[in-house]
């Protein structure tokens, strides 16, 4: 190999080196991105992801439920089972199974994501119907809500004798029972 050839090749060769040195630095790079970008997502755009989907949730106070995932909002989501749904606030979720692997950006979401749990509850105030709510502390209640306050219900005892004031953040899952008429 002559002078020239022998240059030509040891750049080459530097050429290679620094190829393969900048490909590794931006996979690095990339990679970094990606973990940065996923610390962005938040709980409800996986589980708006999921809506239609058949999941398995645990929740505080209620345990395992499975069924159909008909509604996310950015404090509650909405669970269809074969004999009544479930409305539970996010905060009592305490893991969710079946959820694929994306997200939605919040900026496609329903508007209804938009609703409050207090929102819900003066829905369901409206019907007439009566729920059965149970409490982060595994309590069970019966009744009707009469009033929907910013971050408060009042739950009338099934007999209708007592009124109770339900705070929000009490709240692991609240399902409207059929009235039998």
């Amino acid at each position: 190999m002559n002078p020239d050839e022998q240059i030509f090749a040891l750049l080459d060769d530097l050429n290679a080196e620094a190829d393969a040195a900048f490909g590794a630095q931006q996979a690095l790079e990339i990679a970094d991105q990606a973990r940065a970008e996923y610390g962005t997502v938040t709980l409800n755009a996986r589980l708006m992801a999921a809506v239609g989907s058949e999941v398995t949730l645990d929740v505080v106070a209620l345990g395992t439920v499975q069924g159909r995932l008909s509604a996310v909002a950015s404090s509650w989501l909405l669970l269809r089972m074969p004999q009544r749904a479930w409305v539970i606030p996010t905060a009592a979720l305490l893991s969710c199974d079946g959820a694929p692997s994306h997200a939605v950006a919040e900026l496609a979401w329903p508007r209804t994501a938009q609703l409050g749990l207090g929102s819900v509850l003066r829905r369901m105030a409206d019907s007439g119907d009566p729920v059965q709510l149970v409490l982060r502390d595994g309590a069970r209640l019966t009744g009707g809500w009469r009033r929907v306050g910013a971050d408060f219900a009042e739950l009338a005892s099934a007999e209708g004798r007592r009124l109770v004031l339900v705070p929000f953040a009490a709240i692991a899952a609240v399902a409207q029972v059929a009235s039998a008429s």
